[in-house]
């Protein structure tokens, strides 16, 4: 049982009701995680990541997903209210309702990129950051995914891009993101299905990879294919230099960046650029890892202790 551990919700002028929870320490260490998709939410699972005798941590459930309000898919809710802007205005208010001068940063996949865009808005609230299964959510990246990779999975591409019902020299992202705000359920729910069917796919190679029960979710798969969609054929909204052209912003922070070797998702490449772009940067190189495994939550563990070793 995690120490000292509390909740609420953070109410935006917008109309967002953000969930969010801290625990740990009250005078520890301030740290910030944040969770993948955009969409997947904030399980109990991550806290193993931070030692609750040293840590103050905090975690949100991003606008329109998990225990925040109204979901992404719920009648009316508006996606033109969550971007990547949205979502760092709404840390950088929960980090002055928690009355948190600075913290370290912890990002998981999508995590990675929104952390990233963070510290880049607020480099003086971060202390460093910690990143795995590195992302920066270009349209290169995205292409990759949606399209390059057929060249991976020929089969199972031809399957999910079929599904998206694109027309000829449509990207299938953006096919999906038609099928997916069509107003007819079941075409969405096809389209969840087809789309949450691929990211089982491209994610296979992970240690232990495989189909993910949390898939069999009907609500779930609507809402996660949805958002990530949404952030997706808009290359995560990033601004024209993107996250690589900005890195200067943040080059004095101390960060770990945390790869599997076996990662298609996300190649290798991702987090070497990026660690190139980072002079303040470690990367660490996981072999036995694809996007995500047993040995890189290990390693992120150890690099969150080290960077509170090297804080101190």
């Amino acid at each position: 049982m995690s120490e000292n551990l509390t909740s609420g919700t953070l109410e935006t002028d917008d109309g967002q009701s953000v969930y969010w929870e801290s625990w740990g320490a009250t005078d520890g260490i301030p740290a910030l995680f944040l969770h993948g998709g955009p969409g997947s939410g904030f399980t109990a699972g991550h806290r193993q990541h931070f030692d609750a005798s040293t840590h103050r941590v905090v975690a949100l459930d991003q606008r329109g997903c998990g225990r925040s309000r109204p979901l992404a898919t719920d009648p009316g809710a508006d996606l033109a209210l969550n971007t990547t802007a949205h979502l760092i205005a709404d840390i950088e208010a929960l980090r002055e309702h928690l009355g948190i001068e600075a913290w370290m940063v912890v990002g998981i996949s999508w995590g990675t990129t929104l952390g990233l865009a963070y510290a880049q808005a607020h480099p003086d609230r971060l202390t460093g950051l910690v990143l795995a299964a590195v992302t920066t959510t270009t349209a290169a990246e995205v292409e990759w995914i949606t399209e390059s990779m057929r060249a991976v999975f020929p089969a199972e591409w031809e399957d999910f891009a079929a599904a998206s019902g694109r027309r000829d020299g449509q990207r299938v992202v953006d096919a999906y993101s038609e099928r997916l705000a069509d107003p007819d359920p079941a075409v969405r729910a096809a389209a969840a299905r087809a789309w949450c069917t691929w990211e089982d796919v491209h994610v296979s190679l992970a240690s232990g990879g495989g189909t993910s029960p949390r898939y069999e979710d009907a609500d779930f798969r609507l809402l996660f294919a949805t958002l990530v969609v949404h952030y997706w054929s808009a290359s995560g909204f990033a601004g024209p230099a993107g996250i690589l052209g900005s890195m200067d912003r943040i080059a004095h922070l101390p960060g770990t960046l945390i790869h599997g070797a076996l990662d298609i998702s996300s190649p290798l490449a991702t987090a070497y650029d990026l660690h190139k772009a980072w002079p303040g940067s470690e990367l660490v190189v996981v072999r036995s890892d694809g996007h995500g495994g047993a040995s890189m939550g290990d390693e992120i563990t150890r690099a969150v202790a080290r960077l509170c070793v090297a804080r101190a």
